[in-house]
């Protein structure tokens, strides 16, 4: 019955991520990325249900990438389609007017299925990454519907309205885009937060990288997400040698 547990884990986090779809589709583009970071969550505890469990299998990292393409690859790539769908209605550019910039958001699943069917062969990441992992892509994209449509809600110590007017600019979410689709299939190396020790010698990266985002998050509530994976780009360049 055990070995079951990860893997009905990991379909939660396929539910989660074709709910998010749904919700796109619907129009509800902050509920489809509150489920993205279900699905992140779902995501976490699979692996970690299979690790305690002793419970890993093939059809289990089959099913894993498959899900993780789903919630991490479709569902914000198709958020990002949409905010750049809606933004492109009054353009004032060629690319705009004729809807050509919103497909630059479909980089952002095709990437992300380079990206998981490298992760499975590439014996290189058994500890650290190489390319920017899906969830960490995912959870940038997610939270810019987050920062346009619930800022004036939130309660920060404070406020960065700038960030709504600079993820509104359609050729800055097409950069973005094209920018983090890159680092999908790149050879750029990024720490993992698998601690094999709680020891701060040999960990100093991640503790860092959590404090610091604690930080961020209690300082700038949901503006702090987006800098938060920026945080992990820089120190994982920062400690390139370490990883």
């Amino acid at each position: 019955m055990k070995k079951h547990i990860p893997n009905f884990l990991t379909t939660l986090n396929l539910a989660s991520g074709l709910v998010s779809i749904t919700l796109v589709m619907q129009g509800n583009l902050v509920w489809a990325a509150i489920f993205i970071f279900i699905a992140t969550v779902f995501d976490y505890l699979d692996g970690t249900a299979a690790r305690l469990l002793k419970a890993f299998s093939e059809l289990g990292k089959q099913l894993d990438s498959l899900a993780d393409l789903v919630s991490f690859g479709v569902a914000p790539g198709l958020i990002i389609y949409q905010l750049l769908s809606d933004h492109c209605i009054n353009g004032c550019n060629i690319l705009e007017r004729w809807h050509v910039i919103p497909y630059f958001a479909l980089l952002i699943p095709v990437c992300s299925a380079l990206r998981l069917a490298k992760f499975n062969i590439d014996l290189r990441q058994t500890e650290n990454f190489i390319g920017l992992p899906t969830p960490a892509n995912a959870i940038f994209f997610a939270s810019i519907p987050l920062i346009i449509q619930t800022q004036t809600r939130l309660y920060t110590f404070i406020q960065l309205d700038f960030l709504v007017a600079f993820f509104s600019i359609p050729r800055v979410l097409a950069v973005l885009s094209v920018f983090f689709s890159y680092l999908l299939v790149s050879e750029f190396k990024l720490f993992s937060l698998k601690f094999k020790s709680l020891e701060w010698k040999g960990n100093e990266h991640r503790y860092i990288f959590l404090i610091l985002s604690l930080a961020l998050l209690v300082v700038f509530s949901v503006n702090a997400i987006p800098m938060t994976i920026v945080a992990y780009l820089l120190l994982s360049l920062i400690y390139q040698k370490k990883i």
